[in-house]
């Protein structure tokens, strides 16, 4: 090493952050690695989507709940950041906390809030319903969070931010605003906006000593070395633009989402860590190629305690779809997966694998943009042998059983990604790390 690479300023400069993104339609488990992630992390962030996510983490036998706030705070060393692309339910927000807090987790002084936060209010849930019933049967599923009607307000330049919160007179404004124009849109629902302005001057002072400038406070942070865990929420076939549309959530789900939810630039990414499911699950509407509406999809989901953390829905099930995850893989270029519950396959006997899509008489490879195009698909699958055995004891790949080994290898042969982690239970100790 040059002696002008190995000083402080110049290992600083080449710091970057990780980056942990769901490869599918969500419900991959990304919270518990980045849970594992984040005992050797300094600072865990949320770049965007708000409290519709969910993710589980099981440490010492207590489960954790996390649906706003990063997983990063079971790590008390960690410091936590609500990035500036989340929107932010504040009622929610201290629920959370206080829910964490009951459990023990002491979160004083290593959770912040970025100043530019646009702010979820109960009105943008009472629309969420709103919307969701004009639609009818063709309705998206949405978890009526207020998250969608949330991003409308801020790509309508409507939206009220935290920092909003600190001109109150400003902040009255607006919010007096937008809650006329829902009332011209939806009719005169019931809302108290006395009752929600005063809620919210006592709210204000409670959040003060959260909020901060997020976008210096990263980069001061890169610039000292400090390890950076940027926790993604949903999943790429949920984005915006790149997913299932119009059955996606409202923001970018994807890589660019942690440039522009959190002012990284693309050059200060590092690792990119895909989590995918050894199967394939989806809640809500929309299409799924590879879902199962039979006693092998209710087995799935039966083994695999599939239902939401954040509604409780019962997830819908499928076999593992490798035209998602290529597609998943080409638009966020991801460095490793980590493979979860892949012991919920410990129970079958054979095991399959979509591997292509026909398509007008044509075999697809990659994921067609056109939903009318994809109801038509017949999916291709490779069927390979089920191992019939108990893989929660192994603690390292060469435990596994020779064909789980073989799944992982299609996998990883098939989409050109190693598999770097393999999660074999809930549990914070059932994940088996692959030194490639």
């Amino acid at each position: 090493m040059s002696p002008s690479t190995s000083t402080p300023a110049a290992a600083a400069a080449d710091n970057k952050v990780s980056v942990v993104l769901g490869t599918q339609w969500g419900d991959e488990g990304k919270g518990k690695l980045v849970d594992i992630l984040a005992q050797n992390i300094d600072v865990c962030v949320r770049c965007q989507g708000g409290n519709n996510a969910g993710h589980t983490i099981v440490v010492g036998g207590v489960k954790y709940a996390f649906h706003m706030l990063p997983s990063g705070l079971v790590n008390m060393d960690c410091i936590s950041v609500v990035g500036s692309g989340v929107v932010v339910h504040l009622p929610s927000f201290f629920e959370e906390l206080e829910d964490l807090q009951k459990q023990g987790l002491d979160c004083d002084d290593r959770l912040f809030i970025s100043d530019r936060c646009h702010l979820v209010f109960d009105f943008h849930q009472i629309v969420d319903g709103m919307k969701e019933g004009e639609l009818g049967r063709g309705s998206i599923g949405t978890t009526k969070k207020g998250i969608g009607p949330a991003y409308s307000s801020k790509a309508s330049r409507s939206g009220i931010r935290v920092h909003h919160l600190y001109h109150f007179d400003e902040f009255e404004k607006r919010f007096r605003t937008i809650v006329s124009a829902r009332h011209r849109r939806y009719g005169d629902f019931e809302y108290d906006v006395e009752a929600e302005l005063q809620r919210y001057r006592q709210l204000a002072e409670r959040l003060r000593p959260f909020v901060i400038d997020s976008v210096e406070f990263l980069h001061k942070k890169l610039r000292e070395g400090k390890r950076i865990l940027v926790e993604g929420a949903n999943a790429l076939m949920l984005d915006i633009d790149f997913g299932t549309y119009p059955y996606v959530t409202s923001s970018n789900t994807g890589v660019g989402g942690v440039c522009t939810g959190l002012g990284i630039p693309p050059n200060k990414i590092g690792s990119i860590i895909g989590v995918a499911k050894a199967y394939t699950t989806r809640v809500g509407g929309g299409p799924f190629p590879t879902e199962l509406v039979d006693e092998v999809g209710q087995k799935l989901r039966d083994v695999g305690a599939e239902y939401g953390v954040t509604t409780g829905r019962p997830r819908r099930c499928g076999w593992l779809d490798l035209v998602v995850l290529r597609y998943s893989t080409m638009i966020n270029g991801y460095t490793s997966l980590n493979l979860t519950k892949l012991d919920v396959l410990d129970v079958f006997d054979e095991i399959k694998v979509a591997v292509s899509y026909t398509i007008d008489g044509k075999e697809v490879t990659s994921f067609p943009a056109d939903l009318d195009d994809l109801a038509t698909a017949s999916v291709n699958y490779v069927t390979l042998p089920g191992w019939k055995q108990s893989i929660s004891k192994c603690r390292t790949f060469e435990d596994l059983p020779e064909n789980c080994q073989k799944y992982v290898r299609f996998i990883e042969k098939d989409v050109g990604v190693p598999v770097q982690w393999i999660g074999v239970g809930a549990g914070r100790e059932e994940m088996i790390a692959i030194d490639h």
